[in-house]
């Protein structure tokens, strides 16, 4: 089933499909080790093609997924941000996360939550979602933070070793947020 895809803005970002043009932008952030700091392993420029790629093919699939970030008054491409169903199953599976990643350039702005509040509205009022996740390494408090500032709150209970990461490592255990769709 194909869907029509969605796309949106917010005061300051566009939220959108992807572009060719966003293939080498996208690479560059994901080799700062900085911003890759919490993540396995740096890619190569196959493997983050192939990434957008994936989230393209969910787009097309779904209609929605992990949104290219445009900064509206720049034009310039700053990340994604959106919801994507892991593929890997957890414990709390079937979900839907809501994940970002930003280049650094872009960092301690608002970007992150803007785009996250918009996302989580378009998962509740557009696509009918009871509930999103988000979950990340234990010591990722920038991520961490961000989760807080968009009304998530983490279920302690929740932790988890992440079965992609090897056991022993230090990223291995991860924290889990959670938020419900808004009752009215």
């Amino acid at each position: 089933m194909t869907a029509d895809p969605i796309e949106f803005d917010t005061p300051r970002l566009r939220l959108r499909q992807w572009r060719e043009s966003d293939l080498a932008p996208f690479f560059a952030l994901a080799c700062d080790p900085q911003v890759m700091e919490f993540l396995l392993p740096l890619p190569t420029r196959a493997d983050s093609d192939a990434l957008a790629d994936r989230i393209r093919a969910r787009f097309a699939e779904n209609g929605w997924g992990l949104w290219a970030v445009e900064h509206k008054a720049s034009g310039g491409f700053m990340g994604f941000t959106g919801l994507n169903s892991p593929a890997v199953t957890l414990a709390f599976s079937p979900c839907v996360e809501i994940g970002w990643r930003f280049g650094r350039g872009w960092w301690g702005q608002g970007f992150a939550s803007e785009a996250a509040r918009a996302a989580l509205q378009v998962g509740f009022e557009r696509i009918g979602l009871n509930e999103i996740v988000a979950f990340t390494a234990w010591n990722n408090t920038r991520s961490s933070a961000v989760m807080e500032r968009i009304g998530m709150n983490e279920d302690a209970a929740g932790a988890f070793d992440h079965p992609l990461v090897p056991e022993g490592h230090a990223l291995r255990r991860h924290r889990l947020y959670r938020i419900a769709r808004p009752q009215r």
